[in-house]
């Protein structure tokens, strides 16, 4: 077995397959890269056993077919270092020998048996649901609310992101019982409703591969795993199984109280003031009385404390309220628009942080933080 690949073509394509790999494989062979040459075509998979990433090469200079398992690190780190240029690789697969022929050298691998490498899993026709969304709409989907992902082993299920799918929208939400993130898209829907939850590590995977992709995502899903084809890559996944929390129910209504502010300004501020605050609570006060906010902070065991006023456009009663800055100012990072408004309803309740403009009117962002008890 025989081809002729560009290292840079090789190396990008391994550089996201390799994202799959983890750095704890319960089996070895999942330290490799399954590599299948069919016809022009090469194939090279990645697989966690959890998420297994496959993507395609097409070449011109090919000779026989067939697989073998290339060890993933001493390949990606040799075809690192090549400036551009083609490589020939000669595989003899009898003896599992792998050698890289490049302009000035030749460099020779053991590879192992294809056929240990796992197999993909299989969707169940009878409860498969499918739906095709353009690529832009998943990637600002995920990206949207990747972020706002919990880290809780006792509760798996807001591990991930929640996709719902309805035949009027179609909505991406994530928490962690602090913040919130809802982003509904009205120009994208499903023939049926259906719904499954993306765990973290796929998630990343697709921001990585989908801002490269021009062509329309086609999601496969049943109650187990989801399948993602893109036109050089294709994802499998096990999904997070169990029901994820209603979440409309945590997002107050009725909010008398809104602020309009510059985003970049209350960012920056929060940032200054945020460094006196306590270290292990994070929390910045915000008053806001008339058209001007206070962000305040202090650390009353070092004796530091900080306070910042900033005009903005307020219409509601004086209010005080607390938040982990922390939260607060990776919402606002994540927020797109030069202007956010702020919505509250008391200082017990979350606020709603929403863009005050939009460049897609088919968007739909809500970001959403819990307070802080603000210590009299």
């Amino acid at each position: 077995m025989k081809f002729v690949v560009s290292s840079t073509d090789l190396l990008s394509h391994l550089l996201n397959a390799g994202r799959v790999i983890s750095s704890k494989n319960t089996l070895p062979i999942l330290d490799n890269f399954l590599f299948k040459l069919d016809s022009n075509e090469l194939e090279i998979t990645a697989s966690d056993l959890e998420s297994t990433l496959i993507t395609r090469i097409k070449l011109e200079n090919t000779s026989d077919s067939g697989s073998i398992a290339i060890p993933a690190r001493i390949l990606t780190d040799t075809v690192k270092e090549f400036p551009e240029q083609p490589l020939t690789f000669e595989i003899d697969l009898a003896k599992l020998s792998i050698v890289i022929n490049s302009e000035n050298g030749k460099f020779t691998i053991v590879g192992q048996n294809a056929s240990d490498f796992p197999q993909m899993p299989v969707i169940n026709e009878e409860s498969k649901s499918t739906v095709e969304m353009q690529a832009e709409v998943l990637f600002n989907g995920i990206n949207k609310t990747l972020f706002a992902t919990a880290d809780d082993e006792l509760r798996p299920v807001m591990n991930g992101i929640f996709i719902e799918l309805s035949t009027d929208d179609l909505t991406f939400v994530a928490s962690d019982a602090h913040k919130l993130v809802r982003y509904k898209r009205t120009d994208a829907k499903a023939d049926a409703a259906a719904a499954f939850i993306l765990p973290k590590k796929p998630a990343s995977l697709l921001k990585n591969v989908l801002p490269g992709e021009e062509n329309p995502v086609k999601v496969e899903f049943d109650d187990k795993n989801a399948f993602f084809s893109m036109t050089e890559y294709k994802l499998a996944c096990r999904l997070v199984e169990g029901n994820y929390p209603s979440y409309n129910s945590v997002i107050p209504t009725e909010n008398p109280n809104k602020l309009s502010i510059d985003r970049v300004e209350f960012y920056n501020s929060l940032k200054r003031v945020s460094v006196y605050s306590n270290q292990a609570s994070n929390l910045v006060k915000i008053s806001l009385k008339g058209n001007q906010m206070t962000v305040s902070a202090q650390d009353i065991d070092f004796s530091i404390s900080a306070y910042e006023r900033l005009n903005c456009q307020y219409e509601g009663e004086d209010l005080e309220i607390g938040f982990k800055s922390t939260f607060l100012i990776e919402i606002l990072s994540n927020l797109g628009s030069t202007d956010v408004i702020v919505e509250f309803s008391d200082p017990t309740r979350a606020g709603i942080l929403l863009p005050a403009t939009t460049t897609n009117e088919a968007e739909d962002v809500l970001m959403l933080l819990m307070p802080m008890m603000i210590n009299a």
